[in-house]
């Protein structure tokens, strides 16, 4: 499997293009600020035909190249029906109030073709296929995207916004919720692997064994309901 990543933009959100090998059709995850000139890049080194963008949430930063990746390519946007409004209204997902300026050189709106995700959905394209996990916290309809174990090739956990290396998605804008959020992490990410790789939104990558030995949150989780809580700092838009 290929996946070439970058990080875009302002707020630095990771972008993947992820593909069975150079040469092959890919799907393009979280094509955020300024992504375009990235995505076109990778596409060209690696000889990439882009057959869907899929989303792990609808922040602006994770969405705002959306609408010109999708129509340059005429593939169509996945993305959890609780975020769908933010494609249209990105103000609201962060609690401003509509008419302030959002970095005024950005196109919102939804492409031609959106399609919803729902916890549990197996995604089948590119000749790749994901599993859908539902994970609010960071915002309602926060979802993640993970490859299939393999005896020969680590599983991937496509996070978004949910997992960093050392940190987690911050839990104060409109949606969000840090209860919610630590029971994500607790169902979504205790019961992989170790060897898992994790590609979060932003940071480097990191590793389930690495997370769960070090990061205070999954630690948290993992040591059960009665566990003091920890107060560390936290990431995302």
């Amino acid at each position: 499997m290929l996946i070439a990543g970058f990080p875009a933009g302002a707020w630095g959100t990771n972008c993947y293009l992820v593909a069975p090998a150079a040469g092959e059709e890919c799907v393009i995850i979280d094509p955020g600020h300024q992504a375009t000139e990235g995505v076109e890049a990778a596409m060209e080194k690696h000889r990439l035909k882009p057959v869907a963008v899929v989303l792990t949430h609808g922040h602006i930063d994770h969405v705002a190249s959306v609408v010109p990746v999708c129509g340059a390519h005429g593939v169509p946007a996945w993305i959890h029906p609780e975020d769908r409004y933010m494609m249209s209204d990105p103000e609201k997902g962060l609690g401003r109030s509509i008419g302030m300026p959002l970095m005024g050189e950005l196109t919102v709106g939804e492409p031609d073709d959106v399609r919803e995700l729902a916890e549990g959905t197996a995604l089948s394209l590119a000749g790749l296929e994901f599993t859908v996990s539902h994970a609010p916290g960071h915002t309602k309809g926060s979802v993640t995207f993970r490859t299939p174990e393999a005896a020969d090739v680590p599983q991937v956990l496509f996070s978004g916004d949910l997992l960093f290396a050392g940190s987690i998605g911050r839990t104060d804008l409109p949606g969000g919720s840090h209860a919610e959020l630590l029971e994500s992490l607790a169902r979504v990410c205790l019961p992989l692997d170790d060897s898992t790789v994790v590609l979060s939104g932003h940071g480097p990558q990191t590793t389930i064994g690495q997370e769960r030995a070090a990061n205070p949150y999954l630690r948290q989780v993992a040591q059960g309901p009665g566990a003091a809580p920890t107060a560390a700092p936290r990431r995302g838009m």
